[in-house]
């Protein structure tokens, strides 16, 4: 396949070059983060690899910072438009990993009397570990397209779970985007671009920017804070257990074969009534999680790796020391048949409400080999005590395929 150096964008392309303010603005409505420049640091310089047998940013090591965008394929878009897109950004993407502008030509290297083909406020950053990872929606594989053969069985709307209050403006879409980064504005920089390349054939449905990562996915990461002010995900799959990787997060596209090495994202934005738990005594919050604030470890004892013991009694409350309510208990293997999913989720911050109190909460992303793991666990979590002081506001899923090598396209398995 030639390279962007040789075929160029499309001509819809190009004129999404033009149409910047689309991308922009969907910057501003995602949500409030600062936007700062890198540093000169070492890990200003540091690459994650794009091509692989899976796609880089689900066991990569999570970076600090989230941008995260859902798409619509415009009415006009068909197949061939899809294709191409996908290649299109396959071949932006790999660059912009590289720290590179999204063509050779960049944002100044075009001349000055035609917009700039690379928005430019990356310039001088580096890579800061910048991962992009696509995913495909029920949506894609709908009667629009002549794809509904290649819909992975597992890929269907997730049921409605208690406590829900979705909204549309938070959830769907038949394509997805999700930028990680240790310098915020490299991920904003990435989804931008890709934003401007799907011009004509794929605009924003919502957007999501995540600061301070919630998840650990590499043994060397200490495990980050909610806002809620604890250790969350502890049990997280690490990206060394190659064993648990391979039974609970890669699919094996036994029904699609080009979901092959690929995984399910499932995506929920969760608000936290964060004025209402800070209100909360101590006790009552560690008890509400089931874990010791400070240290993070479970509330029978240990320290924050500690496997808790579910079956220890209280002498003071005549009862398990972890609750039959608590969170850890809930949303444990053990309450689950042994079902685990990988968490790369980050903290938000959108401003206030109309009530003048704090608009944040989790942007809770998970990768798993089916669906039907995440349906089990949030089910389980129906119980939660935690359920008092949430909203989950939004919801999508989407299927995601496995990585390529160079020359290939993502995706390039649905239309073979």
């Amino acid at each position: 396949m030639p390279t962007s150096n040789d075929r160029g964008l499309s001509r819809r392309s190009v004129l999404g070059l033009i149409g910047a303010a689309g991308a922009a603005g969907a910057v501003g409505v995602a949500g409030a983060v600062a936007i700062a420049g890198g540093d000169d640091s070492d890990s200003a310089q540091s690459m994650v690899e794009f091509n692989g047998a899976h796609q880089a940013g689900i066991t990569t090591a999570a970076q600090e910072h989230l941008y995260f965008a859902s798409y619509d394929l415009t009415s006009t878009a068909d197949r061939e438009d899809i294709k191409e897109l996908l290649a299109e950004w396959t071949e932006a993407a790999a660059r912009l990993t590289k720290g590179q502008e999204v063509t050779a030509e960049g944002a100044t290297g075009g001349g000055p009397h035609k917009p700039p083909d690379d928005t430019g406020e990356a310039l001088g950053l580096g890579p800061n570990n910048l991962t992009i990872t696509f995913g495909f929606g029920p949506g894609l594989f709908d009667d629009r397209f002549g794809l509904a053969a290649k819909r992975p069985a597992e890929l269907a709307e997730l049921p409605s779970f208690a406590f829900d209050l979705l909204e549309d403006r938070y959830s769907g879409g038949d394509l997805c985007i999700q930028a990680c980064a240790d310098d915020p504005q490299v991920a904003v920089h990435a989804i931008r671009n890709l934003t401007r390349i799907a011009f004509g054939r794929a605009q924003i449905r919502w957007a999501q920017l995540g600061y301070g990562r919630t998840s650990t996915t590499d043994k060397s990461q200490e495990t980050p804070r909610n806002l809620f002010g604890f250790k969350d995900g502890t049990a997280n799959i690490f990206n060394d257990e190659k064993e648990d990787l391979a039974k609970w997060v890669w699919a094996d596209g036994a029904n699609q074969p080009w979901m092959a090495g690929g995984s399910f994202l499932v995506a929920r934005k969760i608000m936290m009534l964060i004025e209402s738990w800070d209100r909360v005594r101590l006790s009552e919050q560690q008890a509400i999680f089931g874990r010791d604030k400070g240290e993070g470890a479970p509330l029978s004892g240990g320290t924050e790796f500690t496997e808790p013991d579910f079956e220890m009694a209280s002498t003071e409350l005549g009862g398990p020391v972890i609750s039959l309510t608590s969170h850890v208990r809930l949303a444990h293997p053990d309450a689950n048949a042994g079902k685990r999913i990988l968490r790369r989720g980050y903290n938000f911050v959108e401003g206030n409400n109309n009530l003048g109190q704090i608009s944040g909460g989790l942007f809770f992303l998970s990768f798993q080999r089916s669906p039907q793991q995440f349906i089990d666990v949030q089910k389980s979590l129906a119980a939660d005590a935690l359920n008092e002081y949430i909203r989950h506001v939004g919801s999508a899923i989407f299927a995601v395929p496995p990585g390529v090598k160079p020359g290939e396209s993502i995706g390039a398995g649905l239309f073979s």
